[in-house]
């Protein structure tokens, strides 16, 4: 009859045990929420018990606030980190640039070519010119890939295109050469950077960055070319 009498508790027959034993279950579950959690059984009628380990450990991965309130402990990932550490070491040019060209400011690592073509940026364009009181666009891409990349070319855009070697628009990498038909044969270059843009000297702007999808520029282009660094 004892444990018939606990049974019929446990099962709410008598008016308002079902409400006693509800209420206390809530109350002993906000003391094992708190933050000194005992590893003791929770005995609420004889045969039944709660045991709060896995309440522990889940908890253990959160904080618990002075309201007894479960706060989560986000943990930054580390790939998360290294990328704002290498967004912090970015200089202003490469965040100028990599907003003009649309790109992560972190994928522009070549800091040479960009401090170079920011030292030249706008210099006018003059046929025949070599310096910055006037650069054709062959000297200038013959002035890029020497003090960035250490390479020597001929003075010509001509002369560049026999020496470089073809490379299709999809293959371009960030220094290959572009070359152009604006008023026949190869009469025009740049050097690529990536992103369908190219760094040049342009007739009408001096040193300034074009994409390959402007529609002069997708319309006269030959091809790309690659010197052996």
């Amino acid at each position: 009859m004892k444990y018939l009498f606990f049974l019929a508790v446990a099962l709410g027959i008598f008016p308002g045990t079902f409400i006693k034993v509800t209420a206390q279950t809530s109350i002993n579950l906000e003391s094992v929420a708190g933050k000194h959690i005992s590893k003791t059984s929770l005995h609420f009628i004889e045969g039944i018990e709660i045991t709060p380990e896995k309440i522990s450990d889940n908890l253990s991965a959160n904080n618990v606030n002075a309201n007894n309130e479960v706060e989560n402990t986000m943990v930054p990932l580390a790939d998360d980190i290294a990328s704002d550490h290498n967004i912090e070491q970015c200089s202003a040019t490469q965040f100028k640039y990599a907003t003009m060209m649309n790109r992560e400011v972190e994928t522009l690592t070549d800091t040479a070519l960009y401090n170079f073509i920011d030292e030249w940026w706008a210099i006018r364009y003059r046929y025949g010119g070599t310096d910055k009181y006037g650069i054709d666009c062959s000297a200038f891409a013959g002035k890029v890939l020497e003090s960035v990349y250490g390479i020597s070319l001929p003075r010509t855009a001509a002369e560049q295109y026999k020496l470089s070697e073809r490379i299709s628009k999809n293959n371009l990498v960030e220094g290959d050469l572009v070359f152009f038909n604006t008023r026949g044969g190869i009469s025009h270059e740049g050097v690529y950077l990536g992103n369908n843009y190219f760094v040049h000297s342009s007739v009408n702007g001096g040193v300034t960055i074009s994409s390959l999808t402007d529609n002069y520029y997708s319309r006269t282009f030959i091809s790309g070319g690659r010197i052996c660094k």
